[in-house]
């Protein structure tokens, strides 16, 4: 049995008009008759009966063309899968990335590749660090965009951009007023932030350590417009993407620069180290790396 003897009895099921059916699959009536034949021959009974010089599916024949038609369905499903993952132009693109990258980075780079591949689809997902790289990891996801490097080495990271970060301030706090702070002067603050699975919770921790102290995180939650909202209400101050907050600031808060020297994170992309498995999410890839400028960050 093959797939196009399958495809031919399904066809004559429908007819059950041999002659019909070998001109509508252009092939002659005894090749036709003799793929019937070896279809009964092959589950040992009759498929169909014959009266009066035509065919009548019989209840055999209704069981395997129930079969045949979802096998076929099947198989027509995983050709067409198969040939949209083999174009690198028609595609779907899994992206896993911080949630605070769905406000500024992954929207543009999408808008700029899709302007030369219109066709290309993107599934996305917002989630913390490890579940980004857990994400890309188990193959869940083609292409993930997270910060800080993550700590392993299964992974290919590329730097592809760099962000300031910020602090955020309710607007009757002390240092509401300055333009420019270091980060040793909320030593004594309570912090609204991220759990610590997140890259940018990571990044306040480290701020902290360089400042000679340990942040006292009073309130931990999940998304950067909970902080804002959070900081909003006055109960105290947090790290943030300078991005998302310039764009879309709080009312009743403030964004105060920090001077400290490592008031910034780098934005990577990493991948699984083998081959990504459709040539449309290596498309996309390579496009991120064509992308880069000279510096190995995206302008």
């Amino acid at each position: 049995m093959n797939l196009q003897e399958l495809r031919w009895f399904v066809a004559l099921t429908e007819s059950e008009n041999i002659t019909a059916v070998a001109v509508e699959m252009h092939v002659t009536q005894p090749t036709l008759s003799r793929a019937i034949a070896r279809l009964e021959t092959g589950f040992g009974v009759r498929l169909f009966d014959r009266r009066h010089n035509r065919l009548h599916l019989n209840r055999y024949g209704e069981i395997l063309r129930a079969h045949a038609l979802r096998a076929l369905s099947e198989v027509d499903s995983a050709h067409n899968r198969i040939s949209t993952l083999a174009d690198p132009n028609e595609g779907t693109v899994s992206l896993c990335f911080l949630h605070s990258l769905g406000e500024w980075l992954v929207p543009e780079l999408i808008s700029r590749y899709r302007a030369e591949h219109p066709k290309v689809r993107f599934e996305l997902r917002g989630a913390a660090a490890d579940s980004v790289v857990d994400d890309v990891r188990a193959g869940r996801s083609d292409l993930g965009f997270v910060a800080p490097e993550p700590s392993v080495d299964d992974l290919v990271w590329t730097p592809v951009a760099t962000e300031p970060v910020r602090l955020l301030v309710p607007v009757r706090h002390r240092l509401a007023r300055r333009k420019t702070v270091s980060f040793a002067e909320v030593a004594e603050d309570d912090f609204v932030a991220l759990t610590p699975e997140y890259g940018l919770r990571q990044l306040t921790d480290r701020l902290a350590r360089a400042a000679g102290f340990a942040p006292r995180i009073a309130f931990s939650v999940t998304e950067v417009g909970t902080m804002r909202a959070m900081i909003a209400a006055g109960v105290g101050v947090g790290v943030v993407p300078a991005p998302s907050a310039a764009a879309d600031p709080p009312e009743g808060t403030v964004l105060v620069e920090l001077r400290d020297r490592d008031a910034w994170r780098t934005i990577g992309m990493i991948r699984a180290d083998r081959p990504l498995t459709s040539s449309v999410a290596e498309g996309f890839h390579h496009f991120i790396l064509d992308t880069l400028d000279t510096s190995g960050l995206v302008p």
